[in-house]
């Protein structure tokens, strides 16, 4: 009974490793209008999350609002695997305030600032993407960048204080067919970024205001940010100052409600795939550098390693 028990504890951690978890936190609304408006957006994430098979952990949504959110997300991401395949989506929406340093989230009980939130973060070496849709969010763009992250933000500058609409566009964006840039079947984090983005300047053109957000998206760990503009589909075209690499690659990578193909992949198949896509990716980048042989010499071996993964996938294993 004893290893029984032993293995059925490591397969429901392995498990648990492999999953993703969607966090949503709904701040401090101020006034019951925003707190109605944040809780409409959350139900969008709950909708992807459960129709993904996610994990999913409210904080300050609907009838859950506590008193105290702050120590319930430090609850929250605490009881989460720090390693494996399985993806962590931390949505952040609500208000902010900057104070000429560094940004807050605002919620109920003590608000969140970007270096508590960093410290919280540290451990996680898992997938992990973070929506800090909100006023003022700009700061936890550069202070939570880092390897195997995505990070999103509703403003480029933390002077941008005003009311952000941006987390209602990406919060609708993430169950909408339409948000599917490339067709095929599924939406990823970058096509809701991009989505989100683009139905947010069309609210601005349409009331003919003057927009006061500007979203950011970084997911190659410089801190820097890509502005989705510089996007044509879902490849970013603009060329970056002092050679610094283009984001979407990973954010691309990234879907809660993955289409029939992609469900069949096992986790650990799928990371290998992403890591040559990614590959991929950066050399296309620094094509314009190399000899051109050495190019195609380089992307041949890359793309001959996927196709034998690809192959040892289809390929049923020996019984003996």
């Amino acid at each position: 009974m004893a290893v029984v028990f032993f293995v059925a504890m490591r397969s429901s951690a392995a498990e648990s490793a492999s999953n993703a978890t969607v966090i949503v936190v709904v701040g401090a609304p101020g006034e019951e209008e925003f707190g109605n408006r944040f809780n409409g957006w959350a139900g969008h994430w709950e909708k992807a999350a459960k129709a993904g098979g996610a994990k999913w952990v409210p904080i300050g949504y609907g009838k859950g609002a506590g008193t105290n959110e702050a120590e319930q997300l430090t609850k929250a991401l605490g009881s989460e695997p720090k390693t494996g395949s399985g993806e962590l989506w931390l949505v952040l929406l609500g208000h902010g305030t900057f104070d000429g340093k560094d940004s807050k989230f605002n919620l109920r009980g003590p608000d969140l600032p970007v270096a508590d939130l960093a410290k919280l973060m540290e451990p996680f070496q898992r997938p992990t993407a973070v929506i800090a849709a909100f006023a003022a969010s700009a700061p936890f763009l550069n202070k939570l960048s880092g390897k195997g992250r995505v990070i999103i933000t509703s403003t480029r500058s933390g002077h941008e204080q005003n009311y952000s609409r941006f987390g209602e566009y990406i919060s609708a964006a993430i169950v909408d067919r339409e948000a599917d840039l490339d067709k095929d079947g599924q939406t990823s984090l970058l096509e809701a970024y991009l989505m989100g983005a683009r139905r947010l300047n069309e609210f601005y053109e349409t009331e003919g205001r003057l927009s006061t957000e500007h979203p950011l998206l970084d997911d190659n760990g410089d801190g820097l940010g890509t502005p989705p503009d510089w996007f044509r589909g879902v490849r970013a075209v603009k060329k970056a100052k002092e050679g610094a690499q283009l984001d979407g690659l990973r954010a691309h990578q990234m879907q809660l409600v993955r289409n029939d193909a992609e469900r069949s992949l096992p986790p650990e198949l799928r990371t290998k795939r992403d890591e040559l896509e990614l590959a991929i990716g950066k050399l296309r980048e620094n094509k314009t550098s190399m000899n051109e042989d050495e190019y195609y010499r380089k992307l041949e071996e890359i793309v001959v390693e996927m196709a034998r993964l690809y192959d040892g996938a289809a390929t049923p294993k020996s019984k003996q």
